[in-house]
């Protein structure tokens, strides 16, 4: 392409040559000059256009630079969100195997104190039925004794309604009876 200026539009009036029959050079130079008129308008338009393009193409880098950094941070996101997922994750895992592992601990407890209080109920038991067999021992022994008095005191009522010497013979059997209650 051939860079021409308004201004060598301009120029080019008078140099073209006169022919017979040639074009009217008053329209040729009016021609020229809307030409070169065109042209600066045509420039400027240009030089316009230029700088939108210039603003546009650094509007245009601005907002690459946003979409890389959006992109970017998205990225980042992305991970933190997964970071926090397996972290999460991995607490809950440990706060499981804890929760089991104190569970464990209180079963196990629990086990032990049953078989202590087990224990504790079977000595009880023994000292119960040791105690029974005393407690009826002793029973047993008064029961004898009161069995003897009571007989003692039929034979001495017998006696006695039968009037045989009453009075020495109930003395001597009250005596063996107060022998017996010692």
């Amino acid at each position: 392409m051939i860079d021409l200026t308004p201004l060598d539009v301009r120029k080019k009036k008078g140099d073209f040559r006169r022919v017979m029959r040639g074009y009217d050079t008053e329209s040729v130079d009016n021609f020229l000059e809307v030409v070169a008129s065109r042209m600066e308008e045509l420039v400027r338009q240009n030089g316009a256009l230029a700088g939108k393009v210039d603003a546009m193409s650094g509007s245009m880098a601005e907002y690459r630079d946003r979409e890389r950094a959006m992109n970017e941070a998205l990225v980042s996101a992305q991970q933190l969100r997964e970071d926090m997922r397996d972290q999460a994750r991995r607490e809950a895992d440990l706060l499981l195997r804890e929760a089991r592992s104190q569970g464990e601990r209180i079963v196990s407890d629990a086990k032990r104190q049953v078989s202590l209080a087990l224990e504790a109920l079977r000595r009880i038991q023994g000292q119960r039925v040791r105690f029974l067999r005393i407690f009826r021992a002793m029973v047993e022994r008064q029961l004898g004794e009161i069995e003897q008095e009571e007989g003692l005191t039929a034979t001495l009522t017998r006696l006695e309604a039968e009037g045989q010497g009453g009075g020495e013979r109930a003395e001597a059997a009250e005596g063996e009876g107060s022998d017996g209650e010692s």
